[in-house]
């Protein structure tokens, strides 16, 4: 049997041949960088790898269904009890919760505040996880066809997973929360405090950067999502702090949190579909926002500080026609 030739060994040849190659490498990392085609190609390369990735997973699917088909009948008899168990603690948490979700419209009516409206979703499947112990990282079996776009959120069971990286047409790849390049804002369930959460590449370890030193956070506090940025919706659970140093000498103090979800754990997941945020400018429509003032030629106005230029004019124009 002939032995496989190296791509790269010694002699002036293969230096030039790496060098080529790290130069193709850098040349390919700045056109990512600077031109949006080489995006549409790399989604467009990711749907043809698409059916090969799905025959990469045959093998674990294969041994899945056989692990279930000659289970042991006692094993799903102990299997079915706990899902029954499972099943009366959450029918009783359900039943709590339209209780609590009750007197929650109730007061909000009260205080004439909008009731938050429930996030449409649709299920996944993992595909594959990166083995990458740096790069957390994870490839799901929805795409563009599905509805799925950049920076949705993506959870489990349990709670935030991450959000949605890179779309090709069957398949995405989702960003996890513990990845170094992933932060999210978050708040303590407990009293409110907003924080942001910053992955340290670890997967059971989540860095709370710039927390004062006087701030109320203690070990064994849930941390859910503030709905700051408009990315991710407000209150879903993210991590629970699991460290909390605290030195005399130092303005901030170190936290660390272990997120909730699990994602070496889970196979199916869902991606929400919360409301899009309002434009950069926070005015939307210039008649809407014309017709929300009572007096836009007041400038003191506790709105005034709001209102663009065409707002004004639109507001000007509406009052001079007599509009409502």
């Amino acid at each position: 049997m002939r032995p496989i030739k190296p791509l790269f060994s010694y002699g002036p040849v293969p230096t030039y041949r790496m060098l080529l190659c790290a130069v193709l490498a850098f040349g390919l990392m700045f056109a990512e960088h600077r031109f949006s085609a080489v995006e549409s190609a790399r989604s467009h390369m990711t749907s043809i790898v698409a059916p090969i990735q799905w025959l990469v997973s045959l093998p674990s699917e294969g041994v899945r269904w056989g692990a279930m088909a000659f289970s042991d009948k006692q094993s799903l008899i102990d299997e079915n009890g706990r899902l029954r168990e499972q099943l009366l603690t959450l029918s009783n948490r359900v039943q709590r919760m339209a209780s609590l979700t009750a007197e929650n419209v109730h007061l909000r009516e009260l205080l004439n505040a909008p009731n938050p409206d429930d996030v449409p979703y649709i299920t996944a499947e993992l595909l594959s996880l990166d083995s990458d112990p740096f790069t957390q990282q994870m490839v799901i079996n929805r795409g563009r066809r599905d509805g799925v776009y950049i920076g949705q959120p993506v959870m489990d069971a349990s709670g935030l997973i991450g959000q949605v990286v890179s779309v090709s047409a069957y398949t995405s790849r989702v960003l996890m929360v513990a990845d170094a390049n992933h932060a999210v804002p978050v708040e303590i369930n407990r009293n409110g405090l907003r924080f942001i959460a910053q992955g340290t590449g670890q997967l059971d370890t989540l860095n709370i950067p710039s927390v004062p030193a006087t701030a109320d956070i203690r070990e064994g506090d849930l941390l859910v999502t503030s709905g700051l940025g408009g990315r991710f919706p407000q209150g879903y659970p993210v991590a629970r702090v699991t460290r909390v140093k605290r030195e005399s000498s130092q303005a901030f103090m170190e936290v660390t949190a272990e997120p909730i979800a699990q994602p070496e754990r889970s196979r199916y997941f869902l991606l929400l579909f919360p409301p899009a945020p309002p434009d950069a400018s926070g005015l939307g429509d210039p008649e809407s926002m014309a017709r929300q003032i009572m007096w836009p030629g007041d400038p003191a106005h506790p709105d005034a500080h709001r209102i663009s230029e065409e707002a004004l004019k639109a507001a000007l124009r509406l009052q001079a026609e007599g509009a409502p």
